[in-house]
């Protein structure tokens, strides 16, 4: 795996060892690749485990090879990322449709080593000091414990599943109420902006900057979050807590939340599931008003009193 994922499986109570692959700036010809080759095959090297290859990249399907493993499974060429890993594999899963939930996908990968259970648990154990730390912060905004915290968050990676600032300011109006403690939440410079945006038009706080680690814990608190089709999307489904996703070009079904009684927000057009990071009018957004998603917040918020 790579660094940036090692942060959240050292939450994750079970894993024996976690092997961080530097796989930034491979080149053939650079004697960091072999350098680097070199080491995870000292790392990982034994045949006689299982290779699973859930990522489906011709990278995470090398790396899989380097392992030198008999068994190395991997998914149908039809469902992969990148076609060509399927090269790497020595057992492909029969093809999947991809309308089914991304995690559906990922446990039938299972199956060929015997597990068939489809249930979705994620058993992350947050550090108590960590959550104190967070909470800290927290109290910094102006935070009181005694109100239920909702987490707005406005930002995503890609500017297609960004909802428009003057629909955050128009929806954030409709949730104030004296129960609540809003937060604006943000990853980058560039979601950071947006927020600060949002944040001079509503007058709600402006989450101070905190670690991929202190965004779990943060989430782990709140009593609901709104958001795009993001990374604090997926840390609230895993937390089991109240989400309300925004969706525009990826499709619900398959990358959003799954709790029983999360909602979405999100228009069916012709050219929905697009994943498209760039489009000249973001229709799909465009059509999700600030009431839609004020209604959900609400309705949501009483369901999990």
């Amino acid at each position: 795996m790579e660094d940036k994922g090692r942060e959240i499986l050292e939450f994750v109570p079970g894993i024996d060892k976690i092997v961080v692959a530097q796989t930034e700036g491979w080149r053939l010809h650079k004697k960091k690749f072999w350098t680097e080759i070199s080491r995870l095959k000292k790392e990982i090297r034994s045949e006689n485990q299982v290779v699973l290859d859930f990522q489906g990249l011709v990278k995470s399907g090398f790396i899989a090879s380097l392992s030198g493993s008999k068994k190395r499974i991997g998914f149908h060429r039809k469902n992969l990322r990148e076609p060509l890993a399927a090269v790497f594999y020595t057992e492909k899963l029969e093809e999947i449709p991809e309308t089914i939930h991304v995690i559906s996908k990922n446990l039938k990968l299972l199956t060929r080593i015997g597990i068939q259970d489809e249930k979705y648990e994620f058993p992350l154990a947050v550090p108590e000091e960590l959550s104190d730390g967070v909470k800290t912060k927290l109290q910094k905004t102006g935070y009181d414990k005694q109100k239920k915290l909702v987490l707005f968050n406005v930002g995503a990676a890609w500017e297609t599943k960004r909802w428009f600032p003057e629909k955050w300011v128009e929806f954030i109006e409709l949730m104030k109420t004296k129960e609540l403690f809003s937060l604006l939440l943000w990853g980058n410079e560039e979601e950071k902006s947006l927020a600060k945006e949002v944040h001079e038009k509503t007058h709600v706080p402006l989450a101070p900057y905190f670690s991929l680690k202190e965004v779990m814990a943060l989430v782990k608190e709140s009593s609901l979050l709104v958001s795009g089709d993001t990374f604090a999307l997926q840390v609230a489904c895993a937390f089991s807590r109240p989400v309300v996703g925004i969706f525009g070009p990826s499709n619900p079904r398959r990358n959003g939340p799954y709790g029983p009684r999360d909602k979405v927000a999100f228009h069916e057009m012709e050219c929905s599931s697009c994943y498209k990071r760039k489009c000249p009018t973001i229709e799909c957004l465009k059509k999700i008003t600030p009431q839609e998603v004020a209604t959900l917040s609400q309705q949501l918020l009483k369901e999990n009193v």
